[in-house]
């Protein structure tokens, strides 16, 4: 399963925006002024290479794992039917994380034999992962149920 990125590019690109924020915080011409005067302003500047930077990092380092992008989606977690149409069309989904908007490239399959659709197993980045059915569609809820799977 291949990766959205190559390892070079997303250093180079990383690189890049680091060196933009650092240059505006701290220009390396000498004879260029330096920005603020306080230590909230150094704080102010350093929050905004944060948000630069944090976002970019996660969406490069998503964009690197292996899985990224599926060539095969798998079986429907619905009805587990093997007749599963991987869609070709892949859209940028934004999320937000603790660092900001952070862009992730997502997949999504339909099954042919229920109508529905799905994200398709190991697709998503993250702990909740992908090729399983909406959580409010597997769990019938209340307080106390333990967890247990319909």
């Amino acid at each position: 399963m291949p990766a959205l990125t190559s390892r070079k590019e997303s250093r180079q690109r990383l690189m890049k925006l680091f060196q933009k924020s650092l240059d505006r915080i701290i220009p390396e011409e000498e004879s260029a002024p330096l920005r603020g005067q306080t230590l909230r302003d150094f704080e102010n500047q350093a929050e905004e290479l944060r948000r630069t930077i944090l976002p970019a990092l996660l969406e490069e380092r998503a964009g690197l794992e292996s899985t990224a992008v599926v060539e095969d989606a798998g079986v429907c977690p619905f009805c587990a039917s093997e007749r599963v149409l991987l869609e070709t069309q892949v859209e940028q989904r934004e999320v937000t994380s603790p660092h900001g908007p952070v862009v992730l490239t997502h997949q999504r399959a339909r099954c042919r034999s229920c109508g529905r659709s799905f994200s398709p197993a190991g697709a998503d980045v993250g702990a909740a992962g992908g090729g399983q059915a909406h959580a409010a569609c597997r769990r019938a809820g209340g307080a106390g149920d333990g967890g247990a799977e319909v």
